[in-house]
């Protein structure tokens, strides 16, 4: 039996992502907030704007945190949460920071959930955008 070593996400990733992410964000004139989890749901980098809206940092961080508790990115889901859907109750249900709401996406390195980052402060098509243009760069 072979075990497989992943490497975890690091600090340089993370400031790489929301580097880039800030960057995708900026290009379009959108203030954002961008958070960086660990593959343990544990604050790696974190870093909002001047002129982003002060809840974009909560949003952010709870969007990375669905993101990797489900290990899909935010966008998927949002129809699963409506009246008619299977976790329908769930953001409630659970004593857990969960946000459906496009803007956040897990981090995969060598096939392995090692983190995730979520964005807050535009549009959800547009935090889901600038979340993919970081792991775009990331992947580089």
């Amino acid at each position: 039996m072979s075990t497989t070593t992943v490497t975890p996400l690091t600090t340089a990733d993370a400031e790489a992502l929301i580097t880039a992410a800030r960057a995708a964000a900026e290009s379009a004139g959108v203030p954002v907030s961008v958070t960086v989890l660990d593959a343990g749901g544990h604050l790696l980098a974190f870093r909002r704007d001047d002129r982003a809206v002060l809840i974009s940092g909560e949003t952010s961080t709870r969007k990375a945190y669905t993101a990797l508790q489900l290990n899909a990115p935010t966008a998927d889901l949002v129809d699963l949460v409506k009246p008619d859907g299977p976790f329908h109750s769930l953001p409630t249900a659970l004593d857990r920071p969960l946000l459906f709401i496009a803007g956040g996406i897990p981090v995969h390195r060598d096939g392995r959930l090692v983190g995730a980052i979520g964005l807050g402060g535009g549009a959800p098509e547009q935090d889901h955008s600038f979340a993919t243009a970081a792991l775009r760069e990331l992947a580089r």
